[in-house]
Formats: structure tokens, sequence, C-alpha cells
């Protein structure tokens, strides 16, 4: 076989399991995609523009400058990356094929740490204003502050929406939660906790046509209520209408929930393939933290090292 591990993904999860496995002298191959799902490698966090919630950087980091240096000490213990995107991963006997338009490589495991990609909107001004006021995460940048005391938005109504709105009151002057139907999908308690918030406007019926601002940063939304076009305020947007995780590559190879995300042992990240693992975001519809994502690369690392071990005949070639 070409290597003892492959690992498809250039995130968090990605470059800690690079970390791990370098170390442990399994030499091995990264695929860190070409605009991959349209984002850059390095993941969603290169689209973040300040990271405060990472241990190690007390003034915080930006996305890209962490990635870049996550990126770099994979390289310095070993990993050999390629900046192609795989395109197919095929079992055969006691190794794994992984396939992109340039290459073909043989691996005796795979770790899949392909992330989630955030759903948009695609409306006028998201491109403009994106990492300027607009973000797929409260919880990694709500705190900055160029959210503080500013009058946020939230798009979504499932209890994701209702859980960043209400997180977003400890920093906002006020939150409107724009909700497209008349009702919420989000569970009863998490909408009791919203509709009790005097921080918090639900605006039913509703949807977000265009964002608009200056050279700084967005600062209204252009919105239709009940077939009425109005100017909202808004210092700060929020996305909360999913995910889709990056595994239609797979083409069914591991088990996947019913949204896509890898599915993994208990207090594993062993997929329903012996020799595969999953990490970060791709198996992780809830926490979805780059904190999260890099543990669950130790993990894979750790038991990509100990399947490798157990079964004497995956050598390196």
């Amino acid at each position: 076989m070409d290597y003892p591990l492959a690992i498809v993904g250039s995130g968090p999860a990605a470059h800690t399991a690079a970390i791990y496995a370098a170390r442990a002298n399994l030499k091995p191959v990264m695929f860190e995609g070409l605009m991959a799902g349209g984002v850059a490698p390095g993941g969603q966090l290169t689209t973040t523009t300040e990271i405060e919630n990472f241990p190690g950087f007390p003034g915080g980091i930006s996305g890209p400058q962490l990635m870049d240096q996550m990126r770099e000490q994979s390289v310095s213990f070993g990993t050999e990356i390629f900046t192609e995107t795989v395109t197919e991963v095929i079992q055969r006997d006691d190794h794994f094929v992984i396939k992109t338009d340039d290459r073909s490589v043989t691996a005796a495991t795979v770790i899949i740490s392909t992330g989630a990609t955030a759903k948009r909107l695609g409306m006028p001004g998201e491109t403009e204003f994106w990492q300027r006021g607009i973000s797929a995460c409260a919880v990694c940048d709500g705190a900055l502050p160029i959210f503080r005391d500013q009058e946020l938005v939230v798009i979504g109504g499932g209890d994701t929406a209702a859980e960043e709105a209400l997180f977003l009151t400890k920093y906002a002057s006020k939150v409107t939660l724009l909700v497209r139907r008349d009702e919420m999908r989000a569970s009863k308690v998490m909408q009791d906790r919203v509709f009790n918030n005097k921080k918090i406007e639900v605006l039913w019926n509703t949807q977000a046509q265009q964002a608009n601002g200056d050279e700084q940063q967005l600062r209204s939304l252009t919105i239709v209520t009940n077939g009425e076009e109005k100017t909202l305020a808004c210092g700060g947007l929020f996305y909360a209408i999913g995910h889709k995780p990056n595994t239609d590559f797979l083409d069914g190879l591991v088990e996947t929930d019913d949204k896509g995300y890898i599915i993994t042992k208990p207090d594993s990240t062993a997929t329903s393939v012996a020799g595969i693992f999953a990490a970060g975001d791709v198996q992780d519809a809830i926490f979805r933290q780059a904190v999260t994502s890099a543990g669950t690369g130790c993990m894979a690392a750790l038991e990509a090292e100990r399947f490798i071990e157990s079964n004497a005949q995956l050598t390196h070639a």
C-alpha cells in the first residue's frame, strides 16, 4: 500500500489527526481539497474573521491564520499534503483506494474529516458582507466586538435558530428572529424561551431579500413581511438554516443518518466500515466547534494507529 493512513479534509479535525499520526510514524497523506464545498483548504474556519474561544490564543486569532499554523505543524511532522478534492473512496479487501482527478492512492486506513457546509440564502449582498456582518455561527462569532450592543438578526425557525437568538441576547441590544412561516419548528421549550425573552422579537412570514451596508460592515436588511417590503436595521446577521455534511463523495460507503452525517460507534470515531474513521463536523451535528473537532481528530488518529497495530498485514509498502 502507498500509505498507512489517508486523511480526507483540512480543518481542525484533519490537522490534529495528521499531527498525531505523523508523530506516531504513520506517514499520513492528506487531501485538503481544492475549494471543496465552495470553501478553501482549512474548512469553515477560513470564513471566520476572529476566533476568541480556541485555547492558547488569549488575544484571539483569525480563522485563516489558525488554519495556516495547523497546516504548518502538520507538514513539519511529515504529513504529505495534496491540494486536491477526493472524488471517491473505494474499499478493496484489506485496503482503500482514494481517488482525485489527478491521482489514485491506496491506504490501510482512512480518516474522513470533510466537515459540514453551512447553508446560505444566496441573496444579494451576502457575499459582500460575509465576515463583515454575516455569519453562520452565533456561538463562534456573536461575542466579537463588532456585534456587541448591535441590533442583530437570526434567520431560521428550528432549535438551532432559537438557541442562537437566545445566545446573542447576551451581547446584542436587540435580536430579531426571522421565521419564513407562521410557526416555528423548534421544540416547545425552546419556543417558550424565545417568546419570554424581552430582547427577542419574532417576525413571522418573513424572508430576507438583500443585505445592505457600507465599506465597513452590514447595516440593514431588506425584508419582506406578509408581502410587504421593509428595511430592518441590522448590525449582524446569523444564518441558522442548517448545515450540509460533505459526504456525497462517499456514495454510501459508510453509514450516515438521514441528513448525511456519518454515524460513529459510541465513544469512538469508528464508522460502519472497519478501517474508516470519521472526525469533526462531518460526524457532529450538535457542537460544531473547532476545539471539539480537534478532539475527535486526536481520537481518530489514535484509533487508526491501534487498528493498524492489531492487523499485522497492514504494512507500509
